[in-house]
């Protein structure tokens, strides 16, 4: 498994924490996800075999919001 930290603009309340978390963890091959409104971040364990981190960046991008 990799880890990876993406920044996250965009998001405003726990809502947005929970919409982030839920599409992360739904993808095939994320491990574990920890969002952070008030870093503005989302931690992410994924295996690098089916995912890469911009495969990550633009599931959150799809979502509305920026991430880096």
């Amino acid at each position: 498994m990799e880890n990876t930290i993406i920044k996250v603009d965009g998001m405003s309340c726990q809502g947005c924490v929970k919409n982030i978390t839920g599409l992360l963890a739904a993808l095939e091959g994320v491990g574990q996800v920890e969002v952070s409104l008030e870093a503005a971040e989302a931690r992410v364990s994924f295996d690098g075999q089916k995912l890469s981190r911009a495969d990550l960046c633009a599931a959150i991008e799809d979502a509305g919001f920026d991430a880096t």
